[in-house]
């Protein structure tokens, strides 16, 4: 069964995303072992452990709570329709909201070495914000059996 081009766009935003913030993450933790003071214990509790804890919780809750499952796959469905993944200035916001994120973890991470706070909060809010991104390519693929939207996802034979 083939798809219209905007849903496979949709999707393929959805995962380029997802993808894009995990890369991201990866690339801010390996800096932050590098940069940050301390144990490595410290380390790995501050930017893989509470934010593991953060991102499970913000993937699991809302695909297990069926009130708050409806209203994400509400957003994702409406992300569709207003047109998200599917036009050039779309990319590029989502593109630009990613890369302010990465600028954030690192202007945080940078802080420290003149200072600063330790940046704890900064890498369990990127991956409680990576667990919603899956959540939402993941609803996005269980839309895909919704018979009401199928009928407008699937493209149609000329």
């Amino acid at each position: 069964m083939a798809f219209t081009r905007a849903w496979i766009n949709f999707k393929r935003m959805q995962d380029s995303t997802v993808a894009a913030s995990v890369l991201i993450y990866a690339g801010a933790t390996l800096h932050a072992f590098r940069v940050l003071p301390g144990e490595t214990a410290l380390k790995v509790e501050r930017t893989l452990t509470w934010p593991g804890l953060f991102l499970v919780l913000t993937l699991l809750v809302p695909l297990a709570a069926a009130p708050l499952r409806r209203g994400l796959s509400r957003y994702v469905w409406l992300s569709f329709v207003s047109g998200f993944g599917q036009t050039a200035v779309s990319v590029l916001t989502g593109i630009g909201l990613l890369c302010a994120a990465a600028l954030f973890i690192y202007w945080q991470l940078s802080a420290v070495a003149h200072g600063g706070r330790y940046p704890a909060g900064v890498f369990s809010g990127y991956a409680a914000g990576i667990g919603i991104l899956i959540a939402q390519a993941w609803l996005a693929r269980r839309l895909e059996r919704d018979p009401q939207v199928r009928a407008m996802i699937v493209a149609r034979e000329t």
